[in-house]
């Protein structure tokens, strides 16, 4: 990956390995823009975004999510097409990841950033200079730090993990095809056991050049 040209970074994480937080500070270190799902989600239900209006942004402007971002930022509190929203219809899951895939092409067309989850890995797997991570940690590394950031009791952590881990898996075989643990996938694999997020963010630095 060449950073000197435009490019997208890409972090799949497991729950509790503390891979959004690198993500966001490699983005800092980076001075890119940081997307995660709460992200993408937050700007889908703000303004009433589906794949059809997403596809007329694209056919009026090549550059259409640089424009509807400046609209953001003015705090227009509009939908793309200049109406109030009156209601939030919420979309299938289907409906939701091509919508999803959509949003984060644009995201990328329009500057570096670095992504984290939402299957990026696949959605950006023929981008030219992108470069895909997996951030992995061990059963218990991820149990403290979900007992920690969640202030839930060890069962308690296990149990959402498992959740979270099988809920992600389905997500991502049922829309790619693949599997999020199969290395094939990324280009780097980093383990959290026994490193804080400032030193992972230091490997992927390192790793880039």
């Amino acid at each position: 990956m060449n950073k000197q040209e435009k490019f997208v970074i890409t972090i799949n994480r497991e729950l509790g390995s503390g891979g959004r937080t690198v993500g966001r500070k490699l983005a800092e270190k980076l001075n890119v823009e940081f997307y995660d799902k709460a992200i993408i989600r937050g700007l889908t239900e703000k303004f009433n975004l589906t794949v059809e209006e997403v596809e007329k942004m694209k056919g009026k402007s090549r550059s259409w999510w640089t424009e509807f971002v400046n609209n953001l930022n003015a705090g227009l509190g509009l939908t793309p097409t200049g109406q109030v929203p009156e209601k939030y219809e919420v979309p299938t899951t289907e409906e939701m990841f091509k919508l999803e895939t959509e949003i984060l092409k644009g995201i990328a067309e329009a500057g570096s950033c670095v992504v984290a989850g939402r299957s990026g890995f696949y959605v950006f797997r023929d981008e030219p200079n992108s470069l895909s991570i997996l951030i992995q940690a061990s059963m218990p590394f991820r149990i403290q730090r979900v007992m920690r950031k969640q202030n839930l009791s060890e069962s308690e952590a296990r149990k959402t993990i498992e959740k979270v881990d099988k809920m992600r898996e389905n997500y991502v075989q049922k829309y790619t095809n693949t599997s999020r643990y199969d290395t094939r996938n990324y280009d780097l694999i980093i383990s959290a056991d026994g490193k804080t997020e400032d030193e992972i963010v230091d490997i992927i630095m390192d790793y880039i050049g």
